[in-house]
């Protein structure tokens, strides 16, 4: 099984001017967009998994704290 080898620029040139005259520009303009979102939403997704892993006192704090409330109920009629 061989790999495509693009090491020279006249063949990338090459590759990237094939494909515009067979999809149209509009419509590799709208691929590349569509893989941008993709790759940001798996990059958003990814960093949440990843993340910082939570410490024993992180955990154990009052979550009024960590949204930045006070603790105490909202009162009637008003909005938190």
């Amino acid at each position: 099984m061989t790999a495509l080898m693009i090491d020279s620029p006249w063949a990338v040139g090459l590759i990237v001017v094939v494909a515009l005259l067979l999809f149209g520009g509009s419509r590799l303009a709208g691929l590349g967009k569509s893989a941008g979102r993709a790759i940001k939403e798996f990059k958003e997704e990814t960093s949440g998994v990843l993340g910082p892993p939570q410490t024993d006192q992180q955990s154990q704090s009052d979550p009024a704290e960590r949204r930045g409330g006070t603790g105490e109920p909202a009162r009637p009629g008003t909005t938190d």
